[in-house]
């Protein structure tokens, strides 16, 4: 399904596939022979979506645009099912496994490989190559790849990294605080965006 978002609709070349419970929604653009698989997400949420061609998106992986970050994915490119890619780029020959989440800012060099369940933080940048193993996270730039039982390596480099403001504009709270009650109201509003969205024929 094709989605008017803000005024924007989808641009998919004539060769692409898209699959009929996929969904692309605003500012989305699809390259040549790219596939895009069932139950598959792409949304500009207040940024755009570019895939580009010989890409195969597998079912139901997501992939949005956010404020600031454009979701860029290069040529020759595989997204596994289940992956979710926020507001990041994605070179050319990259394999993303099932169940990868790469998250806003982060940058994927060209030949990399992220394996089942593999992490690409906020504000990472994997080099050229690299190969993040089964359930590990890459994490800072460079990107350190390390295993989730590191969890006070990594949480030495993320605290620092500071994902409550660089994606949502929020503070840390103290050790027993929260920012929910401050970032839902004005995410849930944000989102009040797709009241007017278009589905558009064909």
């Amino acid at each position: 399904m094709l989605i008017e978002h803000l005024g924007k609709a989808p641009t998919v070349d004539p060769s692409a596939r898209i699959a009929p419970t996929a969904v692309l929604c605003g500012d989305v653009t699809v390259g040549a022979n790219a596939s895009i698989g069932f139950g598959c997400v792409l949304t500009a949420e207040s940024g755009p979506v570019r895939v580009g061609d010989n890409c195969v998106v597998m079912d139901t992986a997501v992939l949005r645009g956010v404020r600031g970050h454009l979701l860029a994915v290069g040529d020759n490119v595989l997204i596994g099912p289940r992956a979710y890619l926020s507001g990041c780029t994605v070179a050319d020959n990259v394999f993303i496994a099932t169940g990868v989440s790469v998250f806003n800012g982060a940058v994927i060099g060209p030949r990399a490989t992220v394996r089942i369940n593999g992490t690409v933080h906020i504000r990472t940048t994997l080099d050229d190559d690299a190969v993040v193993p089964i359930g590990w996270i890459a994490v800072g730039t460079p990107a350190k790849i390390l295993p989730p039982s590191a969890h006070d390596e990594i949480w030495a480099v993320q605290k620092e990294l500071d994902f409550p403001a660089y994606v949502f504009g929020a503070d840390r709270p103290g050790p027993l605080g929260t920012i929910m009650p401050d970032v839902m109201p004005r995410y849930a509003g944000a989102l009040q965006r797709h009241v007017d969205d278009r589905p558009l024929p064909g």
